[in-house]
């Protein structure tokens, strides 16, 4: 069975994000093993920690290398990803080997999907720029992308209601990850 590992780009406990994961959990159902990463406790990068390779860092790059796909579920900040979720990134980018550039990194060739939910932009740039740098650290992303616009009350109750048609892209793109 497929592993699925999970992203979620926003902190937030009540996150239209980790609600828009939720769903997709939900409409993938028994098909796939779908995990969350933890990756709260990771260090910053810096190389003057990177060897011997902080525990975190270890758990992360072993939960991802496991994992068939990645699907990250990620708002937009400042029409951007949030800077953990780059802070993770730079650090599966880095070699398993430590200081050995020519052998791959734990995310080089690994499936990856984007999603987001966020303002008027459905997180179009967010996921513009990610996808820009999932290809440049040699990830898989998936063509297949779901983009959330959020409106006025959303904001005000918490509540992530998808449309009939948020719900069909969406399914389109669980189809696609499990593929």
């Amino acid at each position: 069975m497929k592993k699925i590992l999970f992203v979620i780009g926003s902190l937030r406990a009540k996150s239209f994000n980790r609600q828009l994961a939720n769903e997709a959990k939900a409409m993938i159902g028994d098909r796939a093993d779908v995990l969350e990463l933890n990756y709260s406790d990771l260090p910053l990068l810096n190389q003057d920690i990177e060897q011997p390779v902080p525990a975190a860092v270890a758990r992360v790059r072993q939960a991802v290398g496991e994992a068939d796909a990645l699907w990250i579920f990620t708002p937009e900040y400042n029409g951007s990803y949030p800077g953990h979720v780059k802070n993770l990134l730079d650090w599966l980018s880095r070699p398993v080997k430590p200081m050995d550039y020519a052998t791959p990194t734990c995310i080089n060739g690994k499936r990856v999907a984007v999603s987001g939910a966020g303002g008027k932009a459905a997180t179009a740039n967010c996921r513009a720029k990610l996808t820009e740098l999932l290809t440049f650290i040699k990830a898989d992303v998936l063509p297949e992308q779901t983009g959330i616009a959020l409106f006025g009350e959303a904001w005000g109750t918490d509540i992530l209601a998808l449309t009939d048609e948020q719900k069909a892209q969406l399914k389109k793109q669980v189809e696609s990850v499990l593929q």
